[in-house]
């Protein structure tokens, strides 16, 4: 059965364009114009994914993740037509698993949600998939990934992280004092040929960076190497 994703989103231009997009990929959707209607609908069944707005009259996508985190962990990317990092870290500590600012490509959207789901079928248990091995942890130093669980360690403090902020991150901690460009990290953490300028990897490291200074102000573990690319140093 193809992937369900529900759609929570006030502008009804988005709900039209992006189902379209959607459903031309294979996915089925379901689309809500409010936060508490969509709120029973993905309780009583469950979509595999969610892509809810944050900016919602009666109820905004926060309160709804909230609301839904109570009794599901339907995987969830959050919208905003505004890039507020304050935003964006009770998001993800409320349990988004990833983030992404309007205006948005279409293509970005649905790599991201890809992406998501490719992840949470790798969290699947041994005993639900007997054939599918664990992917394994990299430990690189005082860094500790679980690729399977989505989970960052540094110091033995968690580190909360995007899908793409992951990927890239597991990028170069799986080759330490390699170097990868900004080009071979755009092709791990945009698939199916989502085009993103430098830029856009730029500012990924620089949130990484900034979230792991939040538990270790002196990290230095990711090295720029001006006009080259990125590495991971490992001490």
């Amino acid at each position: 059965m193809s992937p369900t994703i529900a759609l929570v989103d006030d502008d009804r231009n988005i709900l039209t364009s992006v189902s379209i997009a959607l459903q031309s990929e294979g996915f089925t959707v379901r689309v809500y114009s409010d936060g508490e209607t969509a709120l029973k609908a993905l309780l009583d069944n469950p979509p595999d994914l969610a892509v809810l707005d944050i900016k919602m009259p009666r109820m905004d996508g926060m309160e709804l993740l909230r609301r839904l985190r109570e009794k599901s962990s339907i995987p969830s990317i959050f919208l905003t037509s505004k890039d507020d990092e304050l935003d964006e870290a009770l998001g993800l500590a409320m349990g988004a698993d990833d983030y992404i600012t309007k205006p948005f490509s279409q293509r970005l959207l649905i790599a991201r949600i890809r992406a998501i789901l490719r992840r949470t079928e790798a969290r699947a248990t041994p005993d639900d998939q007997p054939d599918t091995p664990a992917a394994e942890k990299i430990v690189r130093g005082r860094l500790e990934m679980d690729p399977a669980r989505h989970r960052v360690q540094w110091n033995g403090q968690d580190v909360t992280l995007t899908v793409t902020e992951f990927l890239i991150l597991e990028a170069l901690a799986q080759r330490p004092g390699f170097v990868k460009s900004r080009d071979q990290l755009m092709d791990t953490a945009y698939q199916d040929d989502v085009y993103v300028d430098d830029r856009t990897i730029d500012s990924h490291i620089k949130r990484l960076r900034r979230k792991f200074r939040q538990v270790d102000s002196e990290f230095k573990a990711i090295e720029t190497l001006y006009g080259v690319g990125y590495r991971f140093a490992e001490e």
